[in-house]
């Protein structure tokens, strides 16, 4: 699908709010709200876009820790770590990576004893460095046009 000057320009305004309505999107790009829905129902037909999420505040869920983990698996157990990965609750994105780690994974944690017991799972299959977060400098970046 080829993304016209319009079409960015709606994305920009649902990257900033997905909840804003059709209505207030025509109203900042100059177009009605069905032009508005068409366009937004074709791009997500076209799979541009992949779904809507809400974010929420770990901390006022009751998590105290966000840690950057890398794994570097050993010989034989990168497999059966990626189908592992996906079972763990703490973990929000993990990447398979290039370079000396294999994999990196951003989680979510209740304090240092939870974190223990998480890296206490992880060692089974690689040697694991971890970096606590302290804040976010960028935080979902909005998507731009490739130049």
């Amino acid at each position: 699908m080829n993304l016209d000057t319009l079409n960015w320009k709606i994305l920009k305004c649902l990257q900033e709010n997905a909840r804003q309505s059709n209505a207030e999107i025509g109203r900042q790009v100059g177009v009605s709200s069905p032009a508005v829905s068409e366009r937004i129902k074709k791009m997500e037909d076209a799979g541009i876009i992949i779904g809507y999420k809400t974010v929420v505040s770990p901390l006022d869920m009751g998590y105290q820790l966000k840690a950057i983990i890398t794994l570097h698996a050993f010989i034989g157990k990168l497999k059966p770590f990626l189908e592992k990965v996906k079972t763990y609750d703490e973990v929000l994105n993990c990447y398979r990576i290039t370079g000396n780690e294999n994999i990196v994974m951003e989680v979510l944690l209740k304090n240092q004893k939870h974190l223990e017991s998480f890296i206490d799972q992880l060692i089974v299959y690689g040697e694991t460095k971890t970096q606590i977060v302290l804040s976010h400098v960028i935080r979902y970046k909005e998507v731009k046009p490739v130049k």
